[in-house]
């Protein structure tokens, strides 16, 4: 099992984080967009490491275009000596139509034509392969040899997409090299829905689990006193109950049969009653999102779950600390 970090998107903040992620033995990093671009920061922690992979946990597909990405990304390998990951997501309608002031419609089969188009784009650069790229959303046809940047020595990035619907699963699982699962998924929802929509999609593509990667992040309830326990589980419910307000996630809780606390959730995000969110999970929730325990158990309790399931994890904080809690993690997770 890999074990991934993240490192800050602040540019001054970023080569020192990643030289310590990388002599702390993480096997890969991870940048997210959020309020700043997920693309540049990269740049920066792969010229001041030189094992550690790099990439993005997510890059907003919809916000840009295929052309655009398959750039970054291509300069992103080279620099990096070919440890760059694209990771990709769709986010969510009213941010791409109102935020990005872009087109939405029909995501999954618009996300499976924008990674196919990204790998035309990249044959034509690599293997001079004509580029005649034309689909229902993204038509490219012209590359001449100014703006071809030729053949990449370390290949094509991989491609990992997040998702939660079974749809966007199974795209991932037929046109990408990996999946993230989202941080709002339950060990059982990974068993039951999203390992076989990912199977439906290799299925589909003639491939096999061998050639792919699953990365989750691991929500972790931990503390090395009881008030830096109770300060993990306040944060942690909070962020639970965010994601679990949003209206595409609601499958994940109808499985467990918590499908009305979607409901509540919705409505007092739109109250923005976030405190009160939290308290709404109760502890058998937070058990089923979270492993929940002492630093020393953490790892045990990663491993019963997710062993043979996952390849990589990371692990997510979503409360202050100075990650002290983690010393150790990393080498017992790898062995």
């Amino acid at each position: 099992m890999r074990v991934d970090g993240g490192i800050p998107s602040e540019l001054e903040k970023i080569a020192g984080a990643a030289q310590a992620q990388e002599k702390a033995g993480y096997d890969g990093a991870w940048v997210a967009e959020t309020s700043r671009d997920p693309f540049l920061p990269l740049a920066l922690a792969a010229e001041h490491t030189s094992t550690l992979e790099i990439g993005t946990s997510i890059a907003v597909a919809f916000a840009r275009n295929p052309m655009t990405t398959a750039v970054s990304a291509n300069d992103l390998q080279r620099y990096s000596q070919g440890r760059f990951i694209l990771g990709l997501g769709s986010q969510i309608k009213p941010h791409i139509t109102k935020r990005f002031s872009m087109e939405w419609s029909k995501p999954a089969a618009r996300m499976r034509e924008f990674v196919l188009a990204m790998r035309a784009i990249w044959d034509c650069w690599n293997l001079g392969t004509p580029l005649e790229f034309r689909g229902d959303f993204y038509t490219h046809t012209l590359m001449t040899p100014f703006f071809n940047p030729g053949p990449n020595p370390f290949g094509q990035p991989k491609v990992l997409l997040a998702g939660v619907g079974e749809r966007m699963t199974e795209v991932a699982g037929e046109v990408c090299d990996g999946f993230f699962a989202h941080a709002f998924t339950t060990e059982r929802y990974l068993k039951e829905v999203s390992l076989p929509a990912l199977q439906r999609g290799m299925d589909k593509s003639g491939r096999t689990r061998a050639d792919f990667q699953v990365s989750l992040p691991v929500f972790l309830v931990t503390g090395r006193n009881e008030e830096e326990f109770e300060k993990a589980a306040a944060g942690t419910r909070q962020q639970i109950a965010f994601y679990g307000s949003t209206p595409a996630y609601r499958p994940v809780l109808e499985l467990h049969g918590w499908g009305d606390l979607q409901t509540e959730l919705n409505t007092l995000s739109k109250r923005g009653a976030w405190e009160e969110m939290g308290r709404l999970l109760d502890d058998d929730i937070l058990a089923a999102f979270a492993v929940v325990g002492e630093p020393k158990d953490i790892p045990a309790q990663i491993r019963e779950r997710f062993d043979g399931v996952v390849d990589r994890v990371s692990f997510y904080l979503p409360y202050e600390s100075d990650h002290g809690e983690l010393t150790g993690l990393i080498t017992e997770l790898k062995a």
